[in-house]
């Protein structure tokens, strides 16, 4: 029984705080990698029809207990002067498709035709995540040319990198004619949230290697060398990511509920544990020493960042000193842990020490990635019969920081989210200095609450709420939205999403972190390089451990 609080929605959702989010255990991957090995996923290549110059189409399979899913992948030529990260881009290195089954003879010939064409192709139910990804050139070229020659690839330019390939998009739920979230939502290996998606990476991640040793034993087959284990597993799948996904989360709030409701709950459960035995103190200081590593790893170009990480360092060096004394002689020792990071770890250490104290406490806490989805559509039904009066009664209860900032400032009204009529992607606006205002897409929370605070003011306060959205029905994803909040407190992001300095990869770095991220690189405010499964196992590795156990 948890004798810990929570920590409260005015801490955890403010956007600096959630711009310092670290990955944790009940991470997305972290979760589908569990699920894999505790029911033995069967991995292995169905097909490879790849030339000596790395061009041509494999399939991944994949067996799971009550099903088989595939990876398609399709590698192609490319012009350097076509290779770019943008979402504007029109053709890639390589093309990727989760599908439904395993695919024949018609199938892969239809995914040719299309997969490759991303956006400009055309797909069934059938085919469940679309990806695209663009080599690394300079290190995949060098780990290649390694290879061949028998010799491993620079171990400096393996970390310096971290990963061949680059994905710059992986859609699922229905985009371009894809299969909709329904389809599979209530499949028990992707009732997580994005599992589907995770598992994607976590196959284009193999492919991308075996792509580099298989050009290298085309070039030269006596003498060529595969990749040597530890070099392999820092490789991840890199990913470039924008303004695309900074609204997901305003734009599905009883979900971000649902996954700040399930880690805040573990780091609770952890904090009220009574004692600290050797094994998880152990637990502890491994990981703990295994983010010291990640962080030598951590390459940024961005100043901010930089100073971050240079803070983080000297926060581990400190959890390091502190940590032995206090989890062997204090009361509650992790909750006495947890305090001393509030009172002396910056933002980042203090939300890396959630990450770290919850790794060793797998068998208390990691059923709790099982509650992270939700049926979103049954929650968010307006209750009509609330009186204006209560609505109001809300607002002042769960909204004050949203009443607190002056929209009548140019600062705070300083920007507008639109959504591209080119690529159908959201993007911020300057509203002062750009066109398109008009076109404003409803994110901007905190100004939209002080609105429809002023409008109830007018309203009968014994007046039914359906009276005033019979005749202003422009309030009615206001009125959901604190409705909602009444009962899920981790549903609103403490912050104005329009003001002039407002970050908005703070709210890509805390999604990507619940998707299990690292190595976060920011390349402006708007955009972001990150790494995906490095240090992370491979399906064989996963098998090879379960089959291990099983031995022993």
């Amino acid at each position: 029984m948890n004798t810990i609080a929570l920590r409260p929605p005015d801490v955890v959702m403010r956007l600096d705080r959630m711009g310092a989010s670290h990955p944790t255990r009940l991470s997305f991957l972290r979760a589908m990698m569990r699920q894999a090995e505790r029911e033995a996923w069967k991995v292995a290549p169905s097909a490879w029809e790849i030339d000596d110059d790395g061009f041509g189409h494999a399939v991944i399979r994949v067996d799971m207990p009550m099903r088989s899913y595939a990876l398609v992948a399709f590698s192609t030529p490319l012009a350097d002067a076509m290779r770019t990260d943008r979402v504007i881009a029109e053709a890639w290195d390589t093309s990727y498709v989760l599908y439904d089954g395993v695919p024949d003879a018609a199938e892969i010939a239809r995914l040719a035709a299309n997969v490759p064409l991303q956006e400009a192709g055309r797909f069934s139910e059938r085919d469940l995540i679309l990806s695209r990804a663009n080599k690394s050139v300079r290190l995949f070229a060098h780990v290649v040319e390694r290879l061949a020659e028998g010799r491993q690839p620079d171990a400096a330019q393996i970390e310096n990198v971290g990963y061949l390939m680059r994905t710059t998009a992986v859609y699922g739920n229905g985009k371009f004619g894809i299969a909709d979230r329904d389809r599979i939502s209530q499949r028990p290996e992707f009732a997580g949230p994005f599992r589907a998606e995770m598992l994607t990476v976590w196959l284009i991640r193999s492919f991308t290697i075996a792509l580099a040793e298989h050009m290298a034993r085309r070039r030269a087959p006596a003498r060529a060398a595969m990749l040597d284990p530890e070099l392999r597993r820092q490789l991840g799948v890199g990913n470039s990511t924008g303004l695309g996904m900074a609204p997901f989360l305003v734009r599905h709030p009883f979900l971000l509920h649902r996954w700040m409701l399930a880690r805040e709950t573990a780091l609770a459960r952890v904090r009220s544990l009574p004692a600290a035995d050797r094994g998880s103190i152990d637990g502890f200081l491994a990981a703990l020493a295994a983010m010291q590593d990640n962080i030598r790893r951590w390459k940024t170009e961005d100043a901010e960042q930089g100073a971050a990480l240079l803070r983080l360092a000297a926060d581990c060096d400190k959890i390091g000193s502190k940590a032995g004394g206090i989890l062997a002689g204090e009361a509650q020792p992790w909750d006495a842990l947890y305090r001393f990071a509030e009172q002396n770890l910056s933002l980042e250490g203090q939300e890396a020490m959630v990450a770290l104290m919850l790794e060793p406490h797998g068998a208390l806490i990691d059923e709790l990635a099982d509650t992270m989805a939700c049926d979103e559509a049954a929650v968010y039904r307006i209750d009509g019969a609330m009186s204006c009066g209560a609505l109001r009664g809300l607002i002042e209860t769960h909204y004050g920081w949203a009443l607190a900032y002056d929209f009548g400032s140019a600062e705070a009204d300083a920007r507008f989210w639109y959504v591209s009529e080119e690529k159908l992607e959201p993007r911020l606006g300057e509203r002062h200095s750009e066109p398109g205002a008009e076109r404003e897409q409803p994110l901007a929370v905190a100004r939209d609450i002080r609105r429809l605070a002023a409008v109830l003011e007018a309203e009968p306060s014994e007046s039914p709420v359906a009276n005033l959205l019979l005749g202003q029905p422009q309030w009615r994803h206001v009125v959901r939205r604190v409705q909602l909040a009444a009962g899920n407190p981790y549903t609103e992001i403490r912050g104005n999403l329009i003001d002039a300095t407002m970050r908005p990869i703070d709210l890509l770095r805390s999604k990507l972190a619940f998707f299990g991220a690292s190595r976060f690189d920011p390349r402006s405010d708007r955009w972001l390089r990150i790494s995906l499964f490095a240090g992370a196992p491979f399906p064989e590795d996963i098998a090879a451990r379960k089959t291990a156990r099983a031995a022993s």
